[in-house]
């Protein structure tokens, strides 16, 4: 079984558990580092003959136009992360609606071709906001990636399906959904194979994650950012120590970490897992 390689694009003062420490005022006057971890993770794409999806900021798009065409030209999917990172949960449907709106443009301008998939900064959709998923399809977004069916503090629904379901919205519409990797253990369900996950966790715990994913038929949706390739992004001084520690922990160990897992496993995009799961989708009603 394949399984799939995303990629949420975003520089490394934008993640949320920096966000105490750089205010969004500050970003334009913070060094762009993005290009360091994107060109080592298409050079590693190329060696394995792998193609991503690449979940793209506007904000970061309309500074690094070159960058994202230069993804595009080396045969990845662009896909819409939302405007400036800000979780769905801080917005109002219409704000929801304005800041895709402007971001599909820019995407779509910069690669001259149609963005299909979408996922939410922080994983902050859930199914108690259906009007989120219904404006993505209104905009005409085929799939999006931001359900984590386990609970965790800020984020995720507990008991979504594990694999991609057709989710049928409550205004009629429907939308493909690719939730984002968990592994059910003795002790519960538990996230695996991508961000912070794929960094802290044992290589060894990952593989047996996705195997098991496998095993019962669900491709496993790997993610993980630039930024993570990057280990010597700058260190801030302020904000939460713990935060801090979950954010920089085990940078040098990335790349190698992704060099095993593109050995073992077959990846491909999204659009390309899309085009293959969606005629044989069981139906999750909203």
């Amino acid at each position: 079984m394949k399984n799939i390689l995303t990629v949420d694009v975003e520089e490394w003062f934008q993640v949320y558990n920096l966000r105490e420490a750089i205010p969004r005022v500050n970003w334009d006057m913070l060094p762009s580092r993005l290009d360091v971890g994107v060109y080592k993770l298409l050079d590693m794409l190329d060696r394995y003959s792998c193609r991503a999806t690449f979940f793209v900021l506007g904000w970061v798009a309309e500074r690094k136009p070159g960058t994202i065409r230069e993804i595009a030209r080396r045969g990845h999917e662009i896909a819409c992360h939302g405007w400036d990172h800000k979780p769905v949960t801080g917005m109002s449907p219409d704000e929801f609606h304005a800041e895709t709106s402007d971001s599909l443009k820019v995407l779509s301008d910069i690669t001259g071709t149609d963005i299909t998939g979408y996922r939410a900064s922080n994983f902050s959709i859930d199914t108690s906001r259906p009007h989120a998923l219904e404006t993505l399809a209104d905009l005409g977004f085929q799939y999006d990636s931001s359900i984590f069916p386990f609970r965790r503090g800020r984020y995720g629904t507990a008991g979504f399906p594990r694999g991609p379901v057709r989710l049928v919205l409550p205004g009629g519409v429907s939308l493909v959904e690719f939730p984002l990797p968990t592994v059910r253990l003795p002790g519960g369900t538990l996230p695996v194979a991508g961000g912070g996950y794929l960094r802290l966790f044992p290589y060894r715990f990952t593989r047996l994650g996705i195997h098991r994913m496998n095993s019962e038929g669900i491709p496993a949706v790997v993610y993980l950012h630039p930024w993570e390739l990057d280990p010597d992004q700058p260190r801030l001084s302020g904000g939460s120590r713990l935060k801090k520690w979950m954010h920089y922990q085990n940078l040098k160990g990335t790349e190698g970490i992704l060099e095993r897992l593109l050995g073992e496993f077959r990846c491909y995009s999204m659009s390309e897992a899309y085009d293959t799961v969606k005629g044989g989708l069981s139906e999750y009603r909203i």
